[in-house]
């Protein structure tokens, strides 16, 4: 059994490191970094900075002692990066995406765009380290808050870079509401899932 905790800022960099690694090879990283020399540590940055100015201060990172997964939720309602916010990173961004940057914002707010407006728990990132996937890693971290919404009555969403992915998440509950096409770039699945009755 996967024994799990709630991560910290202490974790931040490590957790961004296993990301990196578990996307390595998603179509969505490849559309946003072509540039396959410069897209692992792209991919690792753009990790750490969502992870350290956002989601790690909702509290429902959860993780494994080990660091070789995570899942990063965000509550209802509290899963828009605020406008000043991204403001302050533009900076950042610019170096990450150097020319690349117009066409990535133009697909992160085709996402947005479909993004479901009524109350919800947001799957904002699930990865498990490549060398551990396969264990159940994945179903574990994902736990206790789908327990959580069940028991809240609140449904969860996610969008999926993966096709092969979807199922994963169907057995969790999960259905496809929209597949969308980035500009010039892979599909996204848009993904739903309604509260299940407590037995």
């Amino acid at each position: 059994m996967t024994e799990l905790r709630r991560a910290t800022r202490d974790d931040v960099a490590g957790l961004a490191a296993m990301f990196g690694r578990a996307f390595r090879d998603d179509p969505v990283q490849e559309w946003m970094f072509p540039d396959e020399a410069r897209r692992p540590a792209h991919t690792e940055r753009i990790f750490e900075l969502v992870l350290r100015s956002f989601h790690i201060d909702h509290g429902e990172v959860w993780t494994t002692d080990g660091l070789v997964g995570a899942a990063a939720w965000d509550p209802p309602d509290r899963w828009r990066i605020p406008a000043a916010q991204q403001l302050r990173h533009l900076p950042a961004l610019v170096r990450m995406f150097g020319r690349r940057l117009p066409v990535a914002l133009r697909g992160l707010r085709l996402i947005e765009a479909g993004h479901p407006r009524q109350p919800h728990w947001y799957l904002a990132i699930l990865g498990t380290d490549p060398v551990h996937q396969g264990k159940g890693i994945g179903s574990a971290l994902l736990a206790p808050v789908l327990e959580r919404c069940d028991e809240e009555g609140l449904p969860a969403y996610l969008e999926s870079s993966k096709e092969r992915n979807v199922p994963f998440y169907a057995r969790h509950g999960f259905r496809v509401t929209q597949e969308l096409s980035l500009p010039d770039g892979p599909p996204v699945w848009l993904m739903w899932r309604e509260p299940r009755e407590r037995e």
